[in-house]
């Protein structure tokens, strides 16, 4: 089969191994061209890599989206819209080649049969009625069915000598309630009526849907067999509410034939990887310090036959996010430091702590290593690629860069990146992200735009930075310089700094932005007057409280699926002991004053900045009303342009490429609008439609279709 992706440029290691739209400001000038909403749109990106067994192979995925341009074969049929289809590849290590042995719709679940032979993965393909487990030679050939069930089949995990798999399902629905729903009895019992996630095992060899269920209290969420074959690895939350799994998953190991738990790990928080080692003796983790820690990060150890759990970097000041075991007593792992990244390795007991690869490199975000420990397979991005494949084997000096997803991605000009410093005006030390306007003139002030990131347990590296809701590159190439911020309460920097936020929202956080920004206009490089504020979550709060409690710093909000009023939140959210354990440390009832003061709604009479309000209308981490709150006092007052988009089918963040790209566009005009030079705080909003400028015929004479940013791509690939 044709390789559909470039590899990259050949090094020592591979050689073994093989808008230009009308600008509100004069249009800067520069070589190439920028990046624009069309390329935002069909960027594809590397998903999920898996090392076979004797690391001959890297098996990996490739997302590639439902681009509204490119899809239409014959421009007047209809956009196919969705997320984004899944490729599967397998790179050659031997001879530096790459394969693609599956393309279609979705897929998931990719990993290796225990011998090597042949890859997995679940899928729902012709006449199946639900999800099944899939193998497909590595010599190649057709895909073939092997495990069949009454209901989706989840996460998996092959016995070590590949004849039984267990597998995580939802029980088969209820024949009387579907018979109830079919009379018109379809009443909803909120938070009661779930169905726990099963744990099955499946004799491949007895046929496609011969299993036997496992009795386990509680809603399984992920399992790895035994390196012995007789006992299984299991995480396990109370219930399938999400606010359970995020706070109350624990660690379980479980007999293999009858269910019986013979060893309990209490992590005391979040959880995040969970992995038997080589020699089965012990169980390595990513997991919260305690209860309180907003995110899973430390390195944990734990005996496979129970008992407590050991950090094994304490007190790092950084957050683990991937590791693998590289023998029995040595784990290696991808940690990401401040604003960097990096990958090194450790012994078990906290002994040998080495970086292989230091900070200022790629960002790394996963590693896979082979049975002997011994070659590694990462995803890794850069400010100038997204999410690609990487590759290391023992005794090569650095990962390296195999696969070029985007290879029209050399075509750009990209504005200059780099990692800001700076003080809170508590004398706190903050980082950033900095992203210059392409062509910017010398000695010239420019408009900015501060993309303040979610969680807050999160944090921006000085990687990829522009998606459909992050403006970045696309923003620089239209004379925006565009900041992002890592506030006090964000990851990478040690679980302490992550917890300074905690037990009040907003106020030291967003000063910390204004303190950003501040920094910036006292370098020169901004202008005051033209700061514009963005961001999803609690970065659409963070949006919400720009444009209310804190005003007169902006001139323009973007709020995307943001928080507008603290009390109705923690009524209406699926995660509410995460609120309180990990942000707010108290209940509203205990401080309403703290609720009710930390709500943007409270601030909306002093409100003059222009806002932009979206939000997907099923969303059920930040309820809708939150927007539609905003939206009813700003619109009431009338004291400051509003405005307010759903998109029906989206949750908390858009999945459809359409609604990404409705999404990217509105944005971007909304900044256009308001931040050009001179006031504009006042002005009428721009006209709600969009002109999206999508191909409606074929051009037999010319293969080529104008966007609406003025670049043209070719539309048959």
């Amino acid at each position: 089969m044709r390789n559909h992706l470039a590899p990259a440029a050949p090094s020592s290691v591979m050689h073994r191994i093989a808008l230009a739209a009308a600008l509100f400001i004069a249009a800067p000038v520069f070589a190439g061209r920028g990046m624009t909403p069309r390329d935002v749109a069909r960027l594809s990106h590397v998903g999920a890599a898996r090392m076979s067994p004797d690391g001959s192979h890297i098996a990996y995925t490739v997302s590639r989206p439902r681009d509204p341009y490119r899809d239409r074969a014959e421009y007047e049929a209809e956009f196919d819209d969705g997320g984004p289809r899944s490729e599967l590849h397998v790179w050659n290590i031997a001879d530096g080649s790459s394969r693609m042995y599956l393309s279609e719709g979705s897929f998931g679940g990719v990993a290796w049969k225990p011998d090597g032979s042949a890859l997995c993965f679940t899928a729902k393909r012709g006449d199946d009625e639900h999800t099944c487990l899939y193998e497909i030679p590595l010599a190649g050939g057709e895909a073939r069915r092997i495990v069949a069930h009454e209901t989706d089949i989840g996460a998996y995990t092959w016995h070590p000598d590949g004849t039984h798999v267990a597998f995580i399902a939802r029980p088969k629905e209820d024949k009387k309630k579907k018979e109830l729903e079919k009379n018109g009895f379809k009443a909803e019992i909120y938070e009661e009526d779930l169905d726990p996630h099963q744990l099955w095992i499946a004799d491949v060899a007895r046929g496609l849907d011969k299993h036997e269920r496992l009795d386990v209290d509680g809603h399984v969420t992920s399992v790895e067999w035994g390196p012995a074959g007789s006992r299984l690895l299991i995480t396990v939350a109370p219930t399938p509410l999400i606010d359970d799994e995020y706070m109350r998953s624990r660690v379980r190991i479980i007999d293999a034939g009858t269910g019986e738990v013979y060893a309990r790990i209490e992590n005391p928080g979040k959880l995040g990887q969970v992995a038997w080692s080589p020699d089965g003796q012990h169980v390595a983790m990513i997991a919260g310090e305690d209860i309180h820690d907003p995110a899973e990060g430390r390195l944990m150890v734990a005996s496979a036959h129970g008992g407590e759990l050991t950090d094994v970097i304490p007190d790092y000041q950084g957050h683990i996010v991937s590791f693998g075991w590289q023998d029995g007593q040595t784990l290696m792992f991808v940690a990401q430091v401040g604003c960097e990244a990096l990958f090194g390795k450790v012994a078990i007991d906290g002994s040998g702590f080495k970086v292989i690869a230091p900070q200022g490199g790629p960002i790394f975000g996963s590693i896979s290593l082979s049975k002997a420990g011994d070659r590694g397979a990462f995803i890794a991005t850069t400010p100038n690629h997204y999410r690609e494949l990487y590759y290391m084997a023992h005794g090569d000096d650095k990962p390296v860069r195999l696969t070029v997803t985007n290879p029209w991605l050399d075509e750009m000009t990209f504005g200059d990146q780099s990692v800001v410093k700076y003080q809170a005006r508590d004398g706190l030390d903050l980082e950033g992200v900095l992203i210059e306007p392409v062509g910017k003139a010398p000695a010239t002030r420019v408009p900015l735009i501060v993309v303040v990131h979610g969680g807050p347990e999160s944090h921006e590296s000085n990687g990829w930075q522009t998606h459909y809701a992050q403006p970045g590159q696309v923003a620089a190439a239209r004379g925006f310089a565009v900041f992002y911020p890592n506030y006090r309460g964000s990851t990478g920097r040690g679980v302490a700094f992550s917890k300074l936020s905690q037990g009040g929202y907003g106020a030291a956080e967003f000063d910390d932005v204004v303190d950003g920004v501040k920094h910036l206009v006292e370098s020169g490089l901004v202008d005051e007057k033209r700061v514009g504020i963005t961001g999803g979550s609690y970065g659409g709060y963070a949006s919400a409280w720009g444009a209310t409690a804190l005003t007169e710093h902006y001139a323009a909000s973007v709020m995307f699926v943001g928080i507008s009023e603290q009390i109705s939140k923690f009524g209406t959210t699926d995660i509410p002991n995460e609120m309180h354990l990990v942000h707010a440390r108290t209940w509203p009832w205990e401080n309403w004053e703290l609720f009710r003061n930390s709500s943007p709604v409270v601030h909306a009479e002093n409100a003059r900045t222009p806002i932009l309000i979206v939000h997907g209308k099923n969303d059920t981490r930040v309820h809708p009303s939150q927007s539609m709150m905003l939206y009813r006092y700003l619109k009431t007052l009338g004291k400051a342009p509003v405005r307010l988009v759903f998109y029906p089918g989206e949750g908390h963040g858009n999945r459809n490429a359409a609604a990404r790209l409705d999404y990217n566009l509105r944005m971007l005009r909304w900044f256009d609008h308001y931040l050009a030079p001179g006031d504009h705080r006042a002005d009428a909003p721009p006209p709600f439609e969009i002109d999206y400028d999508l191909p409606k015929k074929e051009t037999k004479d010319n293969d080529e279709v104008p966007n609406r940013d003025g670049d043209k791509e070719h539309q048959k690939q």
